[in-house]
């Protein structure tokens, strides 16, 4: 289970990473740097946290299976709704409702809140 969960949440911060310095790449040739927020963001919470989960995933093995499911569930959701809540609120490119916004905003960071203090668990309940 942690070997599925481990290369998937890899995979995840790999595409994090590329998206990240993308638009890195594209604020410093443009010198634009008014998504400094969400490239920081991408780059911690999607490339470097989730990478982080990955390689425990591989390293350790927990003993309740089905927390590494819903870790996994939790930190995928959680990276991509604050990044995006992030970048809709900053940017609103689709003139979307103000509130729906900030909605979408607060509910990834709060499913990433919730993916970090079950990931604090976790590493209390690995196998020997």
């Amino acid at each position: 289970m942690e070997k599925r969960w481990s290369i998937r949440l890899i995979r995840f911060a790999a595409i994090f990473g590329i998206i990240g310095t993308f638009i890195g790449s594209q604020m410093s040739g443009s010198m634009d740097y008014s998504l400094r927020p969400i490239h920081a963001h991408i780059l911690l919470v999607g490339w470097l946290s989730v990478f982080a989960w990955g390689i425990f995933y591989q390293v350790f093995k927990v003993k309740y299976k089905k927390l590494v499911s819903i870790h996994s569930v939790l930190a995928m959701a959680g990276a991509l709704g604050l990044t995006l809540g992030m970048w809709m609120y900053n940017l609103n490119p689709f003139g979307l409702n103000d509130t729906f916004v900030m909605i979408f905003f607060i509910v990834g960071g709060s499913l990433l809140l919730l993916a970090f203090a079950l990931f604090a668990i976790i590493t209390f309940l690995t196998e020997k």
